[in-house]
């Protein structure tokens, strides 16, 4: 009797814990789907912001793209391993998902404990960027692309185009002369309105009111650093979350892989 008992506890087990693991499953499954799209956004949208950072970021978006496409599959495979009562798979299953809360764990960590070295940067990116513009295309266009989407000009603000041997040469080419030390033009991608800018020479009136001249008067430092700031803070607590909740799913695997191992067994006999 006790033992007829156990068998229907078991009986009653086993339906649920294939439940559980199959909802995890296509959970994790549609956490690589949305991993996988947000690698798909970084690299369209965030290849400005990586390319003027002065840490280097290049493989980021590759880096999602991979994640998201492993966790997607490992996610259909968990799903095929309850499904075809595969306990060897969910083992590797298993392992997957220790592998990902590692992984997820560290990704999320250093997001959080270096948003300011991320945030520096792109401080020194930008600078250097401006003192630049023009020598190297890739990151002159990078930059122009980047002022105007976050309306700036400039790292800290226009005057850090004072200090750019571009725009002091681009204002002799434009008067063709030397004229005063002060005399610089900005590019049109400071420009308020993409007619009408009085960027090429700034004007001397541009010094006392440069919003007359129709330029951009915020920097784009404080602008990409509010963005960036954000950005990593909910990236890296969603990724910890993420990483936590794996928790779950290594104990559901490795729970009905044991059980279903014996079952096996006595079929095999």
């Amino acid at each position: 009797g006790g033992r007829d008992e156990e068998r229907r506890n078991k009986g009653r087990i086993m339906p649920l814990l294939r439940l559980a693991l199959l909802i995890f499953s296509f959970l994790f499954w549609a956490a690589g789907l949305a991993i996988f799209t947000l690698g798909v956004w970084a690299q369209a949208s965030l290849s400005d912001y990586m390319l003027l950072s002065a840490n280097r970021y290049p493989n980021a978006p590759i880096i999602l793209l991979g994640t998201g496409a492993a966790v997607t599959a490992w996610g259909f495979l968990g799903c095929l391993g309850v499904a075809a009562n595969l306990p060897y798979l969910l083992r590797a299953y298993g392992f997957f998902q220790l592998a990902t809360l590692m992984g997820g764990l560290a990704v999320g960590l250093s997001g959080l404990f270096y948003r300011e070295d991320i945030a520096e940067g792109f401080r020194s990116g930008l600078k250097k960027a401006v003192l630049d513009y023009g020598e190297d295309e890739g990151h002159a266009d990078a930059l122009d692309s980047l002022q105007r989407a976050l309306e700036c000009c400039g790292a800290e603000g226009w005057r850090d185009w004072l200090m750019s041997d571009w725009a002091i040469q681009d204002a002799v080419y434009s008067t063709g002369s030397l004229g005063n030390d002060s005399s610089v033009s900005l590019p049109d991608s400071c420009c308020i309105k993409r007619k009408g800018c009085r960027n090429r020479p700034l004007p001397e009136s541009g010094f006392r009111n440069i919003k007359l001249a129709g330029i951009h008067t915020h920097g784009c430092f404080l602008k990409v650093f509010s963005l960036v700031n954000d950005n990593v803070f909910h990236i890296a607590a969603t990724v910890l979350g993420l990483a936590f909740t794996q928790v779950a799913g290594i104990a559901l695997a490795c729970l009905l892989a044991n059980r279903l191992s014996p079952r096996l067994r006595r079929r095999a006999r």
